[in-house]
């Protein structure tokens, strides 16, 4: 009789304790997803996806954005330079990244300048783009999806010029002058000294084991943080991942750059507010080294940096959840070295800095 009975507690026993170990992994799997979209950048709001909750499904989900510096550099040169000098033909330089990718196969590695002289030759002796990727059966998905990447970064803007620059004899007055070119900035200003490295993907442990998200730009506390590009602020205050932190969506809508770890006490510049619109060039904020921290205005980051991220958003359902998209920026900071925004103490009780030069983006801001 006792060992009748111990045989079925144990068999009970066995099996409540398979019952238990399946409720726990698959709490920890719940748990996992619900905050892994958190990373440095937990900026929840349950309202920005209702809207979308009918869409079709079929919009790009994953982008793996590996263009080179280099790649970036040579397409935007024609891109500008055929514009600015009204060519016969005229070049896009994301159609020709897009091309250059199907030729690699996505992986810019493989990158040869030869390759862009040839498609250039082919252009400029009369053939279409159309013409030359109709075979191409992933051209039309790095057309979308580099267009989401850098969509705004080369375009019409107008941009503050002295008279004394083209008339020594002028009167010292100012005039904006219509340009197209390069409008993205690098997000720390002009003669401020950073360093980074590729560090996209790297393991993190506060809160939970996750992956970077971004690239951190390591720099001075207090160095004037720039915005990229024009756009809504969509957050703005303290998270304990990436501490006091901004938020902007570009005015397309199709990219979401994260600033975090901003300087404590003072993290942003006077007035800046959710629903603030910024220009390409402002400054935003101030490196510093909070986060880490349920609690606010907390220095816990190690290294004074800069947690630079960037969002792609194809769709609404995409934002605040599991599904999002953040892309390798390492080269995109190398690219974006050769457009820095300088700018001038404009508060010295408070030491708060702004532009030197004013700037106006060609996309209304209404």
């Amino acid at each position: 009789m006792f060992i009748h009975s111990f045989v079925i507690n144990k068999k009970i026993f066995i099996l409540t304790l398979l019952i238990t170990l399946f409720i726990i992994i698959l709490s920890s799997c719940l748990l996992y997803f619900s905050f892994s979209h958190n990373e440095e950048n937990d900026d929840s709001n349950s309202e920005s996806s209702d809207s979308s909750q009918d869409n079709s499904d079929d919009y790009i989900k994953w982008v793996d954005f590996n263009v080179t510096c280099e790649a970036m550099k040579l397409t935007s040169e024609l891109d500008i330079k055929s514009h600015n000098n009204s060519e016969d033909v005229v070049f896009n330089w994301i159609e020709l990244l897009a091309y250059l990718a199907c030729k690699n196969g996505g992986d810019f590695k493989n990158f040869s300048p030869s390759d862009l002289d040839k498609l250039v030759s082919e252009l400029k002796s009369g053939k279409s783009m159309e013409e030359l990727t109709s075979s191409m059966k992933y051209y039309s998905y790095y057309l979308e999806a580099y267009s989401a990447v850098l969509g705004g970064f080369i375009g019409n803007y107008s941009i503050e010029v002295s008279n004394n620059s083209v008339n020594s004899s002028a009167s010292d007055t100012t005039y904006f002058e219509n340009r197209y070119g390069l409008k993205a900035f690098l997000p720390i200003a002009k003669n401020y000294s950073f360093s980074h490295y590729d560090d996209f993907g790297n393991s993190r442990s506060y809160g939970f084991k996750r992956v970077h998200l971004g690239n951190d730009l390591m720099g001075s506390i207090g160095t004037p943080i720039i915005a990229v590009e024009s756009g809504t602020v969509e957050h703005l205050g303290w998270n304990q991942y990436g501490g006091w932190r901004i938020g902007i969506r570009s005015l397309d809508g199709k990219r979401y750059y994260y600033y975090a770890h901003l300087r404590k006490n003072h993290p942003y510049v006077p007035n800046l507010e959710e629903g603030s619109m910024v220009s390409a060039g402002d400054v935003i904020g101030y490196l510093g080294m909070t986060g880490y921290s349920v609690k606010e205005n907390v220095n816990n980051i190690n290294v004074p940096h800069l947690h630079f991220g960037m969002q792609l958003i194809f769709d609404e359902s995409q934002v605040d959840s599991p599904n999002e998209i953040w892309i390798n920026l390492y080269e995109i900071v190398e690219f974006l070295k050769q457009n820095r925004s300088e700018v001038v103490l404009s508060n010295p009780e408070t030491r708060d800095y702004s532009r030197k030069i004013k700037f106006q983006d060609s996309i209304n801001f209404e």
